[in-house]
């Protein structure tokens, strides 16, 4: 978890920015997101014949 100090005369909003600016370089959130849902390990070519089947039903569902 980030631990940030603030200044006593700092905005509450400029300390609320700089702490999501941290966390988002740090790549907390972006971790996280990742492991939401647990998933199987799978292969890369796999996952990229699931993406582009999902992409083609979306593109076909839409009438492009």
């Amino acid at each position: 978890m980030e631990k940030e100090k603030f200044e006593k005369q700092e905005n509450f909003d400029v300390m609320l920015r700089r702490f999501f600016r941290e966390v988002q370089q740090s790549g907390i959130l972006t971790e996280i997101k990742k492991r939401r849902f647990l998933t199987k390990d799978i292969s890369r070519g796999k996952r990229r014949y699931i993406a582009r089947r999902k992409a083609e039903v979306r593109r076909i569902k839409r009438g492009y």
